[in-house]
């Protein structure tokens, strides 16, 4: 039984509704790109690797050129649902053995020695050869454009750059070049210029075309990955720069590990649920997981429940709790046991440790009989902050103010405070019956020095890794991380139903979870389920540094009545009270069916005021 609840309906903004294409992502600029493509006669695949690229110039704290992406796309053409893993690898010389030679317990969330393989430049240029239908220069267009001829900054994106003002002007410099144009940092609403970046997607263009499309997208590839962009990433990475340890380190990544790395095909993992097919990426992504939290909520009675009341984020919290526990001890690049942590049995098991009070434990469990590795267990002190995203270091004035291991994580010589990063959406459906949901990350402005001659710095994914050996994510080298990056795409009688995904780190999977909820059991419709108010737990082993475990933590958006936060608290739940819209990112697309016809739909985030929805 579906049941609409009578705060349900409200939204801030009109679910976008259409016939020929539809698009969200987290800058609206990027979803007129999108929709730009789609207009002169591109399908999803070439709108979103438009997007895509336009997302790395005009979300530069958010992702870069140098990060990394996970895709999952519906093509009509072959009937197929597939995923794409554009998640770099990590260099050759990364081992444990190395960074404790440097003296440090923990990889830095900064710098050179963090970097993995530059992984999105390979994935996007992957889906448009196989899926889409333009050439590589219709497709980077945009980005040169936006690059070359300037963009307005929104507020968030200024604001980081001011931030970094101090680590910039007396370590980075030369990212202060690129971001402190005449010395002044850049106000939001003013036109933002990166001509280096503009300059190097002009060369490959250029350099690459000639000959059939598919030609034109190798030259490119290996313009990148064993060209001028791999040359130019291996100088770079040589050089010693201030990172997140106080101290400055070369990096690891050099020519050869880009030349040996392409993007690849990653066939998605799924679950029934609730008359739907949800599919999410591999091991290396937190995707499983989610998967194993349908089945465990599987045994609720979840459409009688209010979802906006203290039973339903209770269930939903409690079951999070255990398979985010079972992702941080059994999810990596590796022998990830995916058969035994999905089995029904072992599902069934896990649901019976649930109670009407909230846990205060750390609960893996034993899949097949498999013990979990020992993992280390930090617990925080004080509440779960009120925001959350993947952390990022930047520049700020103060001492530093976290330790770990004896190494000062914070300190950039006294110019660096923990703040908090993130991540970008990009989902496209359209007339033909495609659909595409890809999360880009990594590479953030905050992350890493710009290299002059390219006009972006590097990915510092490599800090997902333990140094701890033994655990499903324990460095080595050619390993990929296991990401927090993490789309998903649906299907309901083997058709797309819904792609959407959100930034947000450890939270990405738990505002999504929300959605879908919400959606499958009372009836919400896209842009409904994005506007109800948004909840997550810290009960996990943070993904970044310091790897805060927060028992019993709830973090709840200020719009949940006052009863239903009693409530909570009386559970056991450690409620901290955010603002009223300051949860979740998520960006949604949808096809539907009426009078034998397909509706496409689309719905973002207003959080933040820049995620947009466009369609017709």
């Amino acid at each position: 039984m579906v049941t609409v609840y009578s705060n349900g309906p409200f939204t801030t903004r009109p679910e976008i509704r259409g016939t020929f294409g539809c698009a969200a992502a987290t800058h609206w600029l990027a979803a007129a790109t999108a929709m730009r493509i789609l207009e002169r006669g591109g399908n999803a695949f070439d709108a979103a690797v438009a997007a895509g690229f336009a997302l790395q110039v005009v979300e530069p704290h958010l992702n870069g050129p140098a990060g990394e992406v996970p895709i999952l796309f519906y093509d009509a053409r072959s009937g197929k649902a597939e995923g794409i893993c554009g998640q770099g690898v990590t260099p050759a010389a990364a081992t444990p053995e190395r960074f404790r030679e440097l003296g440090l317990d923990m990889v830095p969330g900064t710098g050179h020695l963090a970097a993995c393989v530059p992984g999105a430049f390979s994935a996007w240029l992957l889906l448009l050869r196989d899926h889409g239908t333009l050439r590589l220069r219709d497709v980077l267009e945009p980005a040169i454009a936006f690059a070359g001829g300037g963009f307005p900054l929104t507020l968030r994106v200024a604001r980081t750059i001011e931030s970094m003002r101090g680590l910039f002007e007396s370590e980075w410099t030369d990212s202060a070049a690129v971001y402190f144009p005449h010395g002044r940092a850049p106000e939001a609403g003013a036109l933002f210029r990166n001509p280096a970046l503009a300059a190097t997607y002009r060369r490959i263009v250029d350099e690459s075309e000639g000959g059939s499309r598919e030609a034109e997208l190798g030259k490119a590839e290996r313009l990148w990955y064993e060209g001028f962009v791999a040359e130019a990433i291996d100088r770079a990475s040589r050089l010693a720069v201030l990172d997140s340890s106080g101290r400055r380190h070369a990096g690891l990544l050099t020519a050869d590990d880009l030349a040996r790395w392409r993007a690849s095909y990653d066939a998605p993992v799924s679950r029934d649920y609730n008359g739907v097919t949800v599919l999410k990426c591999g091991a290396w992504t937190q995707g499983p997981a989610f998967l194993q939290w349908l089945g465990l909520l599987e045994g609720f009675p979840l459409g009688d429940l209010d979802p906006l009341g203290d039973e339903f984020v209770h269930l939903v919290t409690e079951t999070g709790k255990l398979a985010l526990a079972d992702r941080d001890a059994w999810l990596g690049d590796g022998d990830a046991p995916l058969d035994a942590l999905l089995d029904p049995a072992y599902i069934a098991q896990r649901r019976a440790l649930v109670t009407a009070a909230s846990s205060a434990e750390f609960r893996p469990g034993a899949p097949g009989g498999r013990e979990p590795a020992a993992i280390p267990l930090r617990e925080a002190v004080g509440k779960a902050p009120a925001g959350a995203g993947e952390p990022t270091f930047q520049a700020a004035l103060g001492e530093p103010t976290f330790q770990a291991g004896g190494i000062a994580e914070a300190a950039l010589a006294a110019h660096v405070e923990r703040r908090e990063g993130d991540t970008c959406h990009i989902c496209v459906t359209d007339r033909h019956g495609n659909m595409v949901a890809a999360t880009p990350s990594g590479g953030w402005l905050q992350a890493s020095p710009v290299i002059p001659e390219l006009g972006f710095g590097l990915s510092t994914r490599t800090q997902m890794f333990w140094l701890t050996p033994g655990l499903p994510s324990s460095l080595a080298p050619g390993k990929r991380p296991r990401t927090t990056l993490t789309p998903t795409l649906v299907l309901r009688d083997g058709l797309p139903y819904l792609g959407f995904g959100t930034p947000g780190g450890d939270q990405q999977e738990q505002w999504s979870m929300a959605f879908l909820l919400r959606v499958l059991h009372h009836g919400y419709g896209l842009q409904q389920a994005i506007d109800a108010p948004a909840f997550h737990t810290s009960h996990l082993i943070a993904s970044f540094w310091p790897r805060d475990f927060k028992p019993r933590s709830l973090t709840v958006e200020g719009r949940f009545s006052p009863e239903v936060i009693a409530a909570l608290d009386r559970r056991g739940h450690d409620v901290t009270v955010a603002g009223d819209w300051t949860l979740g990112r998520l960006c949604a697309v949808g096809r539907e069916t009426a009078e034998g016809a397909p509706i496409l739909r689309s719905a973002a985030n207003p959080r933040g005021m820049q995620d947009y929805a466009v369609g017709r």
